[in-house]
Parts: C-alpha cells; structure tokens; sequence
C-alpha cells in the first residue's frame, strides 16, 4: 500500500485519483500505524510552509516522516508543498522545516526575464531540464514540460541532490533526489502523461 500523506493540505485527491488510475494500491491517511505500515509515501499538496509544519507538528506527522524516511529508509515522494518542507527553512513564514535534506526555500522576485515580466506566483507549463539520471525520469525525455504553481522556490546546499532544473527568472532546483527520497516542485498529477509516467516510476521504484 501507498499511504499519501494527510496534513490537511489541498490537492491530496487529485493524487489520490493520479496513483489509482495507474492501478496501486493507495490511501490518504494520517494514522501513524498506517503509515507505517505502508510500503511507500507520497507527501503532496498545496499551500503555505508554516502553516503545514504546524498541523505536522501537532499531529506528530513530522518525527514519524523523519522515522519513516531516514530511519526506514522507505521509498518518498514529495510534491509542490513538499519540496519546500523537506529542506531546513523557508522564507515563507519563516518557517523551520523538517531538514530531511540542507538547503532553504527563497521567494521568485518579479523581474523582467527574456523582454518578459515574470509574474508571481508562476503557473503553469515551463521545462524540466534533466541533470542527473534517475529512475523517476525514465521513459522522459530531457526537456519536457511539466506544471507548475509555485511562489518559492529550493536552493539545495548540496548540488549533488539536484536531479532537475527549470527557470523562472532565476535557474532553479525542480527536482532533487537522495537515496530513498525523491522530490518534485512540479504537480506530477497536472503534468499530462510526462507526469503519470514520472509518477508510475515511484511507485515501482526499489531504490
């Protein structure tokens, strides 16, 4: 079983329906003994950092990801949101995050980019440059286009976690791995058949 992660953030449905339709077997659940029990995890969602670490917080979802992950080593998805929350802080609320991976969360600048004024947040299609292989890009290729809706974005302290890049007025990390932990600031469950694919390679990969 696949558990998705409740925290109370938006969005968690349209994964929920994304990992059914490619056929596992999957639930959105916060009880801790389900997620333990889980063979993997998906930590998607929307909305804003501080508010997230504090429901995670609270209802003692932050140590048992911790556990889970660095402990267990079980195989983890973070989307949009948990990108973000994965790394030590964020602008955002000023947040202090879980630290799973060194690195902060900084704010897009509007800016003028290519004779363009780039808006904040960004929404919509922009590429996925590919910087290192990975499982979870297999069957993609370099380039492709994935969905976005994000106002922050990671700056890794390792670049050698950074499997994915894409530009919005800066370069910027988009996708970054370690070991049993993959993430995406990008909606996998927006970006069309790119993103199923990417999807589906989570949840067969046996990292």
């Amino acid at each position: 079983m696949i558990a998705i992660i409740d925290y109370k953030a938006g969005n968690l449905t349209s994964v929920l329906r994304a990992v059914k339709h490619l056929g596992h077997d999957v639930e959105i659940t916060r009880d801790h003994e389900r997620i333990r029990q889980a063979e993997r995890l998906i930590f998607p969602g929307v909305g804003a950092a501080g508010a997230a670490m504090d429901v995670l917080r609270r209802e003692g979802l932050a140590e048992l990801v911790k556990e889970q992950v660095l402990d267990k080593r079980k195989p983890f998805l973070a989307i949009c949101i948990g990108i973000q929350i994965i790394f030590e802080n964020s602008e955002e609320d000023d947040a202090q995050c879980l630290g799973l991976l060194p690195g902060t969360v900084k704010l897009f600048r509007e800016t003028e980019w290519e004779d363009e004024t780039l808006k904040v947040p960004q929404i919509g299609w922009n590429r996925l440059y590919q910087v290192q292989e990975h499982p979870i890009f297999n069957g993609v290729q370099d380039d492709a286009e994935v969905y976005f809706v994000n106002s922050y974005y990671c700056e890794p302290k390792n670049a050698s976690q950074i499997i994915g890049e894409s530009e919005y007025g800066v370069r910027f990390a988009c996708a970054v791995a370690k070991d049993n932990l993959v993430a995406t600031q990008f909606h996998l469950e927006k970006s069309g058949p790119i993103g199923l694919r990417m999807l589906n390679n989570f949840c067969e990969w046996r990292p």
